[in-house]
């Protein structure tokens, strides 16, 4: 007998009414993104033994019990103690209220203030039509509730707006939060002279390079080493060092180097035609490019610049986020490297 499979809903982590004008709408809040880091313990050099940490008191370096610790802000010549039933009298609890107070263009509000994306559900079928109206209203006038509310003792500015079938709660940074780039970053430009020529061929290499949001062909090549680095020693194997970064591009070379960039992203192109059709024909054509290639020369032998301009000639999509064993296992087509050495 085939034991069943039950799925479970995930928990939401806020519940309250969202309200806009005299419509009360009751919603639940759900995380919309999970972290894939791996997270790694502190373990001796030598040995298999974790590394604990302790709270210990620095001048005496003895350990210090929880409940003799208290809040302290540095005052210059002294610290002000705060006790930590002392906020909780002062914290203003755990708010079930979400009031929007007007709704904005979402143009108006600048990336820099988005924070962390929730996503809102209705809490129960009886309140579907209400959610689908918001739903809608949000999307045909592209805008966003703006409201603050509480949650775990600290109050929130969010931003609620229609995202696909469903509406998203994004916690907003607050105005005193965002830094003045000119306060923080002493070198930059002025109002630098830009020669048309240059600024024609950037434009082009832009447009040469551009291509449709698909956030599925991006992924954590970071990640996805740090995974191979841990199962290669876990194998008593070793893994092949990163490319170092490519060298700043010299002034006076800049008009070359942007004109040779926009000769290959172009060199990529030909022949390709956009829409669907030629998504789904593009995998097998840029396969056979690079399957072509990889018996006219021993891509083994290439770095990653030489095989990313292979793979810019080929066509291969989601290239720019590939490392250079990826690149090379794409370039060498179902074969993997083995066909490439043997080429």
């Amino acid at each position: 007998m085939v034991p069943e499979v039950v799925q479970t809903m995930a928990r939401a982590i806020w519940s309250g009414s969202l309200s806009f004008g005299l419509v009360n709408l009751p919603v639940r809040m759900y995380a919309a993104t999970e972290s894939h880091t791996v997270h790694f313990h502190q373990i001796q050099r030598g040995t298999s033994d974790r590394i604990r940490n302790k709270r210990v008191n620095e001048r005496t370096g003895k350990e210090v019990p929880a409940e003799e610790i208290v809040k302290g802000v540095d005052a210059g010549d002294s610290y002000v103690l705060v006790e930590p039933e002392e906020l909780d009298d002062i914290a203003p609890g755990r708010s079930r209220a979400l009031e929007i107070g007007g709704f904005v263009d979402l143009d108006a509000i600048e990336p820099v203030y988005f924070a962390t994306t929730y996503y809102l559900g209705p809490r129960g079928k009886d309140y579907a039509k209400v959610y689908a109206l918001l739903h809608k209203a949000l999307q045909e006038t592209d805008k966003a509730g703006i409201a603050t509310f509480v949650m775990r003792n600290r109050a929130y500015l969010v931003a609620v707006k229609a995202e696909a079938d469903i509406l998203a709660l994004h916690t907003l940074h607050w105005a005193d939060e965002i830094r003045d780039p000119h306060d923080e970053i002493g070198d930059l430009p002025g109002r630098t002279k830009i020669p048309d020529r240059e600024l024609k061929t950037a434009v082009q290499l832009i447009e040469a390079l551009g291509t449709a949001w698909r956030p599925e062909d991006y992924h954590d090549t970071y990640q996805e080493q740090v995974r191979r680095l841990i199962e290669a020693k876990r194998k008593g194997e070793t893994v092949e060092k990163a490319q170092e970064p490519p060298e700043s591009t010299n002034v006076v070379d800049l008009m070359s180097a942007l004109q040779a960039s926009v000769d290959s992203a172009r060199g990529g192109k030909k022949g390709k035609k956009s829409g669907p059709t030629q998504r789904r024909r593009g995998k097998g054509h840029s396969a056979g490019t690079a399957r072509k290639a990889s018996r006219t020369e021993d891509l083994t032998e290439l770095n990653k610049a030489e095989l990313y301009e292979r793979a810019t000639e080929a066509g291969l999509p989601g290239r720019s986020s590939m490392t250079r064993d990826e690149l090379l296992d794409a370039l060498s087509g179902s074969g993997g490297r083995s066909h490439a050495k043997a080429s």
